[in-house]
């Protein structure tokens, strides 16, 4: 069970969390969760091109070490990366130190001050002491590439219905994602260019810049 628009109370519950980017402009930013893959991330990294589109890939350490070239791929096309942890690790099913080890291992492989924790779980002791090193960054709308039990269709519903001036975007660049998202990305470029807007990456310098200039 997951929710595709996250809800104003979870947003306003997590205040320090980055949820979207507050924004007027017709902005969206895409990420791609647990990359680099060689079968997958290639592709997506041509389709953005097409559309000329900037991404935050939230990448595993664990994949940046055994695929690097596709790694420098995402970088050298201009995509900010950000830290997913070594191996995709639960903090609800993580003590605490061995997790903040397991987030220490994957920064230093992806050189980012941005972090997404896998499946968004945290404990609150995980939660303050990440939020000391580095950014949370979470989603406003989850696309679902991941469902197995949801159409291609439904999916792209997923996106196009629920995104908004600012919105945060999750797709994955996995195995497991790869059938729906070479529908659905493909689709989500085309329409809301159509519509102009434009699709940027995240970096802290923008967050902190934008965040003091909407307060």
């Amino acid at each position: 069970m997951y929710l595709v628009k996250t809800p104003r109370i979870i947003q306003n519950l997590f205040p320090n969390f980055t949820w979207k980017v507050p924004t007027t402009e017709k902005t969206i930013y895409l990420t791609f969760d647990d990359g680099p893959n060689p079968e997958v991330t290639p592709w997506v990294l041509e389709q953005l091109a097409a559309y000329n589109a900037k991404a935050t890939f939230f990448s595993i350490g664990e994949y940046v070490e055994k695929f690097p070239e596709v790694f420098n791929q995402v970088i050298e096309a201009g995509h900010t990366t950000g830290n997913h942890t070594y191996n995709h690790v639960s903090g609800w099913a993580s003590d605490n130190i061995p997790f903040f080890h397991n987030t220490r291992r994957c920064a230093r492989l992806v050189n980012s001050s941005l972090f997404r924790p896998p499946f968004g779980r945290l404990k609150p002791k995980q939660a303050q002491f990440i939020q000391r090193h580095y950014r949370v960054v979470m989603w406003d709308v989850l696309s679902g590439d991941f469902d197995q039990n949801i159409t291609n269709e439904q999916c792209l519903k997923n996106v196009t219905k629920n995104v908004e001036a600012g919105s945060i975007v999750v797709f994955h660049d996995s195995v497991k994602a790869k059938d729906k998202l070479q529908f659905v990305l493909p689709k989500v470029l085309e329409y809301f260019s159509a519509l102009g807007y434009k699709f940027e990456q995240l970096n802290d310098d923008m967050l902190e810049k934008r965040a003091l200039k909407i307060a």
